[in-house]
């Protein structure tokens, strides 16, 4: 391989081979080239030492010899109707030898059979490091069905392994699905039976009122990730502690055997002073994370107490925990380590909060250390894993619960993008994430300044020298359950936008992944678990992201905010795409109500955001243009009685005539899903995420305004129910 002539040459190469864009355009068509200090910064994220022409030719040169010095490539992801075969690297020595190749396919006996080399062309040839290599295609069974497969081959001495993905060309897609749902916060329900935040009961009673007196098809859930629940840094569901496990505050403690069987726990729990708190959580306007979790934990750990007898007796109970541990493994081993660790930490050094401030010894998950806190803790450890076991009992309770009632996609569950920084998914998987850069996006009409997600992105190289195993478990776990699957900023399948430490959001560059595979995968899980995927692609979307996720049968994600034509007017109701889901907002922007009186706007005037008068007269000014185009869209597709005022500026707030013509136009685009925010049901006026604000604003907390019962009266969300029933 040649040598680069100059550095800027070097480093360009390997910008291009670890998939660093040289440039990009942003929403106003302005294109930006990414620096050679970004460029360099982001290279060394991913390991690359850039400090002379000489170093990048080593690193490009090892990157190759690497590539073609395995006999087998890390992993390979293919479609159904592709041919089966995979591309092999042999030293040239070994060009004509005789290989033995062993498939093992998922469920299924393994074949082996003998292949001579000599009668394989050449498909390319390459010297490195003073040694050849040839390239040949060796063929595996046509015949292998969709699954998680194995490759081996071996030739003289040398073997090699590889996981063998085959996965459908099409996510699941029911024909003809055209179904409507509810988008809830799920800690935002209120009920007069919970304790003051929404659990898995409140989900199933949902259930009940959306079955009896709406038809819709499925309820939209937040992520129910786990997260460390203090706020205010804390507590947002899309930057998870795990992407892997759930939220303990989310259980129906109630509903744990042991917590009915208990009289020691009955005694504590109708005694006046837990009674008082419950009420108080109830009544309050905001979810309480650290109130509800201390709680919760409290009865949960005497309820532990009581099943660890059982456990000991090996009951029924005890090998459904036993049987859920081991289908688990790794991931909920390493989790319920963290969470133990967190606690015990924590209890004697009250400053620790994060895994970065535990003693050194503790923030490495294998090391030995760790091992002996797992052994001598074992109970703490075990009551994590009896936690996350409890949840997913219950969780797949409601899923079965809203089939049962006639929900035709029952749950519809959301994949975050983010990880936090201090969570247990870095403390465990470190070497699956880029140390060095943050995620984040350009600057838009949104954020001048672009935007800072301060987590780290993922080394992608290492996902795929894994065979993708967290992406699988990401994936199949938030799938399980339910019947529907949003994935949040889907782009990063393609592309994720990287900050180096040290620079703002406007110097950094895109960095591309392994879309197909990736993809794929989400084909596959989909289709083994019967899950419709949506992808959200909001933003700066490139034109073959949408072509490529309509291919696979992904939905987009269309809000009615953003979709206008290129004069900037509101797209007409029948120039929606039918391959996606249609809603008013979600949690990030304004309720529909809010929007009409700008309450978004002077939201962000009160957080300090808007401090600057003309900024905050300049957003006044664009959403009065804004509401003026969406009264003449929906004038003109008839979802406006002709007495209705035709001048924005003479409808002071969100009417029931303009409310039920808005969810008209979206109930009759083309598109197979519809979405209704929680607080468009209710014509509440505040969002409940005001994106840039921590404590500035009650993010991820306001309840919402109608309780379970009166939404149960049948007093309330008349025109939501009616909507749906037309």
């Amino acid at each position: 391989m040649q040598s680069s002539s100059t550095y800027e040459e070097a480093l360009d190469r390997a910008t291009t081979l670890w998939g660093i864009e040289p440039q990009y355009w942003d929403i106003w068509g302005l294109q930006h080239t990414t620096s050679s200090d970004t460029k360099k910064a982001i290279l060394q994220a991913l390991g690359v030492n850039t400090q002379s022409k000489e170093d990048l030719d080593r690193a490009i040169e090892q990157r190759f010899f690497g590539e073609w010095s395995r006999l087998l490539p890390h992993c390979l992801v293919a479609g159904e109707s592709q041919s089966k075969q995979v591309v092999a690297s042999f030293p040239v020595e070994l060009a004509d030898a005789r290989v033995r190749i062993d498939v093992g396919l998922e469920n299924d006996i393994p074949r082996v059979w003998d292949v001579d080399l000599h009668s394989l062309p050449v498909l390319e040839s390459a010297e490195f490091q003073e040694r050849q290599f040839v390239r040949k295609t060796i063929p595996l069974p046509q015949d292998a069905p969709l699954g998680y497969h194995e490759v081996a081959i071996t030739v003289a001495t040398l073997h090699a392994r590889m996981p063998w993905i085959v996965a459908p060309d099409h996510a699941y897609l029911p024909e003809n699905l055209r179904a409507g749902g509810l988008a809830i916060a799920l800690y935002a329900i209120r009920s007069r039976r919970n304790w003051g935040c929404g659990d898995f009961r409140d989900l199933e009673d949902t259930v009940d009122w959306l079955a009896d007196e709406v038809g819709a098809s499925f309820i939209a859930l937040n992520p129910l990730h786990a997260i460390h629940n203090r706020r205010p840094f804390n507590t947002s569901p899309y930057l998870p502690n795990s992407v892997f496990y759930k939220n303990i505050i989310y259980l129906d403690v109630e509903r744990i055997q042991e917590f009915c069987t208990s009289r020691r726990v009955q005694r504590l729990w109708t005694s006046p002073a837990v009674q008082q708190e419950v009420e108080a959580l109830r009544r309050s306007d905001f979810v309480e994370y650290e109130r509800v979790q201390a709680l919760k934990m409290h009865f949960l750990k005497l309820v532990f107490a009581e099943f660890l007898r059982e456990f000991r007796d090996s009951s029924p109970r005890a090998s459904e925990f036993r049987a859920f541990i081991e289908r688990e493994g790794e991931p909920l081993e390493r989790f319920a380590t963290y969470c133990a660790l967190d606690e015990w930490i924590h209890k004697r050094q009250p400053d620790a909060w994060v895994w970065t401030d535990w003693p050194e010894a503790f923030r490495e998950p294998d090391s030995s250390e760790t091992k002996r806190f797992r052994d001598k803790h074992w109970r703490l450890v075990q009551f994590y894993k009896f936690l996350q076991w409890q949840i997913d009992v219950q969780l797949a309770a409601a899923q079965k619960h809203g089939r049962d009632r006639g929900l035709r996609i029952g749950l519809y569950h959301d994949l975050a993008l983010a990880t936090d920084s201090y969570g247990s998914d870095l403390w465990a998987y470190r070497s699956f994430y880029a140390a060095g850069c943050r995620v984040g996006s350009p600057p838009d009409d949104f954020s001048p300044q672009g935007q800072d997600w301060a987590f780290p992105p993922p080394n992608s190289a290492a996902h795929r020298e894994s065979g993708y195993r967290l992406f699988i478990e990401s994936i199949r776990k938030n799938c399980r359950h339910g019947g529907a699957l949003r994935i949040d900023h889907v782009m990063r399948f393609f592309r994720l936008y990287w900050i180096p430490e040290g620079v703002d959001a406007t110097r950094g560059a895109y960095v591309r992944d392994y879309h197909e595979d990736l993809i794929r995968i989400v084909a596959l899980e989909s289709f083994r678990q019967r899950v419709v995927v949506i992808g959200e692609d909001l933003g700066t979307v490139e034109t073959h992201v949408r072509e490529s996720l309509e291919r696979f049968g992904i939905l987009s994600y269309r809000l009615l905010y953003f979709e206008k034509n290129a004069s900037g007017e509101f797209r007409r109701h029948e120039e929606y795409p039918i391959q996606a889901l249609v809603s008013s907002t979600t949690h990030d922007l304004p309720t529909l109500a809010g929007f009409w009186i700008n309450e978004d706007i002077e939201a962000r005037r009160r957080a300090g955001i808007l401090s600057d008068d003309a900024s905050y007269r300049s957003w006044l000014n664009a959403r009065a243009v804004e509401k003026q185009r969406m009264l003449d869209a929906l004038f003109a597709g008839g979802f406006l009685p002709g007495w209705f005022p035709r001048n924005a500026s003479a409808v002071p707030e969100l009417t029931g005539e303009l409310h039920n013509a808005v969810i008209g136009f979206l109930a009759s685009t083309p598109s197979r899903l519809l979405v209704i925010n929680q607080e468009d049901l209710a014509k509440q006026t505040s969002q409940q995420n005001l994106p840039g604000t921590t404590w500035q604003y009650p993010n991820w907390s306001r309840k919402m305004q109608f309780s379970l019962d009166e939404l149960r009266s049948g007093k309330q969300a008349t025109d939501f129910v009616s909507m749906f029933r037309d």
